[in-house]
């Protein structure tokens, strides 16, 4: 009995590292794209602080929103899809 038990709790011990990276969620990690977004806004002769540059600022956000939403949306259509059919790998 002493042995069976110990060969379980090994084997959990060896599998749970690979069953670990199912409990994250999808969830991205932050990314600080602010740099970016400064040279691109400067690139386009924006003076830094100005209304322009805020509404350049504003506009890259809304932009990179509306990517993370739509892969999001396509990610999530693709695995209703799969759940549904089944039959087409």
């Amino acid at each position: 009995m002493r042995l069976k038990t110990s060969t379980h709790l090994l084997m959990l011990l060896l599998v749970a590292p690979l069953l670990s990276g199912c409990l994250e969620r999808g969830q991205p990690t932050m990314v600080d794209s602010s740099a970016d977004d400064d040279a691109f806004c400067r690139a386009n002769n924006v003076a830094v602080g100005s209304p322009q540059y805020v509404a350049c600022r504003r506009d890259r956000d809304a932009q990179r929103n509306t990517a993370s939403t739509r892969a999001d949306r396509q990610q999530r259509d693709l695995g209703e899809y799969m759940l549904n059919h089944p039959e087409h790998p």
